[in-house]
C-alpha cells in the first residue's frame, strides 16, 4: 500500500533550520509555525499559511496565543493583518515597555 502524501504548507525548510523538516507536526506545532513565519517571513510565506491554516486560526493565534514576537515582527504582523490591534495581541501585552535580551 502506497503512503498518501502529507499535507504540509509549501514553505521553505530554512525557516525551520532548527528542526527536522520532515518530522515537523504541522497541525500540534501551528504556533510555532505561524510564529516563525510572522517573524522572518515576507507576504508570500503570510500567504501561505493563511491557504493552510485559515486566515481566522492565523489571527487568532497571532492575537491570542503566541506568547512572544520580537517587536519588529509585531510591527511586521500589524501590516500582514491590519485588523489586529497592538493593545490585543497576548505576544505585546507580555513584553510591553520589558526589556529583552535579543539571543
Amino acid at each position: 500500500m502506497e503512503k498518501l502524501p502529507k499535507n504540509i504548507p509549501n514553505l521553505h525548510p530554512k525557516f525551520f533550520w532548527d528542526f527536522r523538516f520532515d518530522s515537523i507536526d504541522w497541525d500540534g506545532g501551528y504556533k510555532m509555525v505561524i510564529a516563525r513565519i510572522v517573524e522572518r517571513g515576507g507576504q508570500d510565506q503570510i500567504d501561505e499559511i493563511v491557504r493552510f491554516y485559515g486566515r481566522e486560526k492565523v489571527i487568532k493565534a497571532v492575537r491570542d496565543e503566541i506568547s512572544f514576537l520580537p517587536n519588529y515582527a509585531i510591527e511586521d504582523a500589524l501590516k500582514f493583518f491590519p485588523e489586529l490591534k497592538k493593545e490585543e495581541m497576548c505576544c505585546y501585552l507580555n513584553r510591553k515597555d520589558k526589556p529583552y535580551h535579543w539571543i
